[in-house]
């Protein structure tokens, strides 16, 4: 099916906005291209907090009056307010486009649904919905941040057939073959802070630091945050005295949603990591705290009392846990299954 000129064009910018993917929180990644005549001049997407904004990342690649009377294409709304770097309705104002194309509305109560009346007052024509879900994943964490006050949790779990991760001793922690621990790593580089329990940090002392290959030199080292119920004697643990000690957090008693709604208000986090055992884990999902789940399944049958995912579940086939845009692949030996929590098929949370 052939597809919309708006539609080719939000797709490169998606692709640009893509880039910016575990970069950019507190804010989202966007991504923008500028087109002129039906061609490319620009592209442009988010870099960091503090610096430009997608579209006038776009812009400034461009000379004096080379984007008058272009279509400026974005994933999302472009911001109406002065933050760090000043509105972006001002300056594609400024740079004289004749229209804007954009994704998905802002979240942002400040922003949501002004840039269109401040442009088209401006005599600039603006299109808005185009590839509008595609968009709004893109920007999943900062949405949840800015809708329910907490961040986009990500379970990831690796689990052999019959659902166990149960290993005998000695044997190492891992039931995942190399090539899916190497996913993993690129998996962490999505997230902005990375959970884990006091008791993985007693039984595997984790470092939860980035490495590998193809990982980008703006990533900053992710929040490692501890979950425990007990105290930690830090001479014992690496994360408490290696060169990212100081990105290390520690929340001891604390209610799970009380954990994740302070790393979004106080530390600036959008999304976070789960790499829990399967207890912790299940009591996330009871409490309707995952929103995604990236699963790797072993061809392995350990039996064992360790279960991948544990919890009080649910009663019914109706309640259970329904996932949506599902990618299935495979890893060496190991199937990969990343799939989206669809809340419309769950019943309202009451808190």
């Amino acid at each position: 099916m052939k597809i919309s000129e708006d539609e080719k064009w939000i797709r490169v910018a998606l692709g640009e906005g893509r880039r910016g993917i575990g970069l950019t929180a507190p804010n989202p990644p966007v991504g923008a291209v500028v087109i002129k005549d039906g061609v490319e001049i620009a592209r442009g997407w988010h870099h960091k907090v503090g610096s430009p904004h997608a579209e006038k990342d776009a812009l400034s690649k461009l000379k004096d009056d080379e984007a008058r009377g272009a279509t400026v294409y974005v994933t999302l709304e472009p911001c109406s307010t002065h933050g760090r770097t000043g509105a972006c309705t001002e300056a594609l104002i400024s740079a004289g486009v004749s229209k804007v194309v954009y994704g998905t509305c802002d979240p942002n109560p400040s922003h949501s649904r002004k840039a269109g009346k401040i442009l088209e007052a401006a005599g600039i024509r603006v299109v808005t919905g185009i590839l509008e879900e595609k968009c709004q994943e893109l920007i999943r964490g900062f949405s949840t941040v800015q809708t329910l006050g907490r961040p986009w949790l990500i379970a990831k779990t690796a689990m052999s057939l019959d659902g166990r991760i149960t290993r005998p001793k000695g044997e190492g922690q891992w039931l995942s073959g190399a090539g899916a621990r190497e996913e993993v790593q690129q998996l962490r580089t999505e997230a902005d802070a990375i959970l884990t329990s006091g008791e993985t940090v007693r039984r595997d002392n984790p470092a939860l630091t980035l490495r590998g290959a193809g990982i980008s030199s703006e990533k900053t080292q992710p929040w490692r945050v501890v979950m425990t119920q007990q105290g930690f004697d830090p001479k014992d643990f690496q994360i408490f005295k290696d060169e990212w000690k100081e990105r290390t957090l520690i929340f001891q008693n604390q209610p799970k949603y009380e954990v994740i709604r302070t790393l979004a208000e106080q530390h600036g986090v959008n999304t976070v990591l789960l790499e829990i055992g399967g207890s912790l884990l299940g009591s996330f999902l009871d409490e309707g705290l995952v929103d995604e789940w990236v699963i790797y399944l072993t061809p392995l049958v350990t039996g064992g009392p360790s279960v991948a995912v544990g919890g009080e579940g649910r009663e019914t086939l109706e309640e259970r846990l329904h996932l949506k845009n599902v990618r299935i692949h495979r890893v060496g030996r190991d199937i990969c299954a990343r799939g989206i929590v669809d809340r419309e098929s769950l019943k309202p949370l009451e808190r």
